[in-house]
Parts: structure tokens; sequence; C-alpha cells
């Protein structure tokens, strides 16, 4: 299955509502997915909702962790040299495999002008290599940085991580989602998949997390939070 950009599909001028775009990646997957292995993520998605990890994540006005993390090109990039340049975007995302984080940061990537212009930078974070950033960022056209957070150890701090259930590990093996490979650990744990906007003195403005990786805030939301902020 093919995953068809966004850029091939819109224009800067005309952003779709990502819940759009999601609904339209689910209904892909409903018909071409086998139910059996709908299934399995549904059941992994359910447990995960048990642990109520969203519930647990670093909150709003908590000051955020200090962290340097290599970006796509392998240069260190730190959260202090973030703020300092005005608020921050900071989005965690499982990786380059994943269909739902891919039109997430091509969805951010098309309203990065007006993020920018209201003050603020965006970067993403995933458990993924360099390497696996450097790629995901040259195919998918980004014009953010991609911060490669080994072993989850960011992650963790924010409250986001979660081991990869057995049944669905097993999954992702036959579908040669290899994260090993990809993450360059043997872990299998990943990130929820959240949001956050960072005040300048690291504060948290607003946080979103889920444990349903289909299910993420719109971009334009982002932005007009953003915005109203700058206004102040």
């Amino acid at each position: 299955m093919k995953w068809r950009s966004l850029e091939e599909s819109i224009s800067e001028t005309e952003v779709r509502p990502l819940r759009e775009i999601f609904a339209e990646r689910k209904e892909l997957i409903a018909k071409y997915v086998p139910a059996e292995t709908q299934a399995v993520h549904a059941r992994a998605i359910a447990e995960l909702k048990k642990t109520a990890l969203a519930a647990n994540i670093l909150p709003v006005g908590a000051k955020v962790p200090e962290f340097q993390l290599p970006d796509h090109d392998g240069k260190n990039v730190s959260s202090s040299e973030l703020l300092a340049k005005g608020r921050l975007v900071l989005c965690f995302i499982r990786g380059r495999w994943c269909p739902f984080c891919v039109a997430q940061m091509e969805a951010m990537n098309l309203i990065l002008p007006e993020i920018e212009r209201a003050g603020a930078t965006l970067v993403a974070v995933s458990p993924q290599t360099v390497q696996q950033s450097f790629f995901m960022r040259d195919q998918h056209r980004l014009r953010f940085p991609l911060l490669s957070d080994a072993g989850n150890n960011v992650a963790r701090q924010f409250g986001l991580t979660y081991r990869v259930p057995d049944e669905q590990k097993a999954l992702y093996q036959r579908a040669f989602v290899n994260l090993p490979f990809v993450n360059g650990d043997e872990s299998w744990e990943l990130p929820i998949p959240a949001t956050y906007v960072i005040d300048r003195d690291g504060a948290v403005i607003f946080a979103s997390a889920n444990e349903d990786y289909t299910e993420r805030p719109e971009p334009k939301d982002i932005v007009r939070l953003i915005a109203d902020l700058s206004g102040d």
C-alpha cells in the first residue's frame, strides 16, 4: 500500500483537516488490511488505554526536562537552544514506518510558515535512528528538525513510553516493521504520540497525548494557540 504524500494531493493554500486525512487512511486500512490484523492493533490500543498512560504525561504547567538530541544530520540540538528562539512545538512520533505519523508530519510541514510567523519553532522527536530520521525528512520533504531519541530517554521523562505487546510485536515482525533495526535497540519500546507547546521558560502551555496512534491534534488548532499567545 502506498501512502500518498499530502503534497501530491493538496496545495499549501488548501490545508485539509488532519482528521479528514486520517479518516481516508483508516478507510484504506479497513479495505485492504485483514480483519484479524486490525483486531490485534485494536486490542493493543484498548489495553494501552487501560493503563491511562495519556492521563499521566508531563502536564500543563510543568517544566520540561532539559535535553540534547541529534537531528537528522547528526547535529546535536538542545532544548535550551530551541527555547532561546521562542516558543517550541514538540511532537513525539513513533517513526517513519507509521502512516499516521507521516500524515501528521506532512500536515505540520504545510503550516510551518504559520508556526514560525507566530514566533515558534517546530521539531519532532522519535526513537528512530539518525539515519531513519534523515530518510524520513528527505522522503517527505520536511522542513523542520527530526530529533532521534535513542532508547526513548526523553520520551520517558515526558511519561510517554510503553513496550509493544507481544501479539502486536509478532504482527510487526511479519509485516517487516523491524523496530530493533529502525530504532537501533532491542527494547521494542515506543512513545505514544504527543504534541506539546512549550513556553520560553520551559513551562508546558499545551499537552496532548493519546494511546490511540490514529488520533492527533489538529495542526491549525496548534497554530491558533500559538498565535493567540503571541498576541498577549
